[in-house]
């Protein structure tokens, strides 16, 4: 048996799984990443995945992968660089347990990260938001279900991961209302929520129904929805709202837009970058957004958001 399969097998069940505590969504990447890079072996040598030894992985291989993505697939650099990530992550590993390979494995953990540009910050004006979000058909269940998960995003600028995971339990209703949440890193924090969000999320919780335990934006069958199905949905209702605003056919609005919408809505109403960081789950060991960072937003209907121009960073 070759040095490869059962070393990639315990990355994944102890190194990742138990020792490190690695997220769902890290293993899930790390996953997928070495899936590309085992087909892409196994087309180069004509090997079988469990018949590849790790000096098929070597630094050569892995950087005519790495080519492969950006040049055949069509990733971009910054998805580039997330697969080397992993990669390097397991031959790290790899050094512990296989010395004799040190210097095939010095060579892979050498090859660089992309620098990557830095893109033009894309976000919702208004105007654009107030279309997104009248654009589900409230006569149907599934059109309620989306304007929920739509008004929720836009308003607290939770991550996809985070809005899927959502539980029935995590949504308080009452005074403070607010999300609790799972966030990157296994950080969990509490984000406030405007009024008419809470109404919102209360009628539809009324009509969605079910246990504790439950998601609360579920699939028709009840099944929690997946990230891929929120992307679709954010496309979908896009499409429909770009009839009445025109300025949406000119972005790309995906459910991370979203929460660049709501990073901004906070930045134009002069909230300081460190309590919309704390706000977006980019800290740790800092208090409770929901007691101590809420912002005194300005009465009635969302006024004087998204007014700056677009600027490069991230949020």
């Amino acid at each position: 048996m070759s040095a490869l399969a059962p070393t990639l097998q315990a990355f994944f069940t102890q190194r990742l799984a138990s020792q490190l505590h690695a997220s769902a969504n890290t293993v899930a990447a790390y996953r997928d990443a070495w899936r590309l890079l085992l087909r892409y072996a196994q087309d180069r040598t004509g090997k079988q995945p469990c018949q590849l030894d790790l000096a098929d992985l070597g630094a050569p291989t892995v950087a005519d992968f790495l080519d492969h993505l950006e040049h055949d697939r069509g990733n971009s650099v910054r998805t580039r660089n997330a697969r080397l990530a992993a990669i390097r992550s397991f031959f790290r590993y790899a050094a512990l347990c296989h010395p004799e390979h040190a210097g095939l494995i010095a060579r892979v953990l050498a090859i660089p990260a992309k620098k990557a540009e830095r893109r033009e910050l894309c976000y919702l004006s208004q105007p654009e938001a107030d279309a997104l979000l009248a654009a589900p058909d409230r006569d149907t269940w599934t059109g309620r279900r989306d304007h929920a998960l739509l008004d929720a995003a836009i308003d607290t600028g939770l991550r996809v991961s985070e809005l899927t995971g959502l539980r029935n339990r995590d949504v308080e209703l009452g005074a403070g209302a607010h999300l609790n949440c799972a966030g990157k890193g296994r950080k969990r924090r509490s984000t406030p929520l405007r009024k008419q969000t809470a109404a919102v999320l209360a009628a539809w919780m009324k009509e969605r129904g079910g246990g504790p335990d439950d998601p609360v934006f579920p699939t028709r069958r009840g099944a929690r929805i997946s990230r891929g199905a929120v992307g679709r949905l954010v496309a979908r209702h896009t499409a429909v709202a770009a009839a009445h605003c025109a300025s949406l056919n000119a972005k790309r609005v995906t459910p991370h837009v979203l929460r660049h919408s709501c990073a901004m809505s906070l930045l134009t109403q002069g909230v300081d970058t460190a309590v919309i960081a704390l706000w977006l789950g980019h800290f740790s060991g800092v208090p409770d957004p929901c007691k101590s960072a809420r912002p005194n937003r300005p009465a009635g209907p969302r006024q004087e958001l998204f007014r700056l121009p677009c600027t490069t960073g991230k949020l």
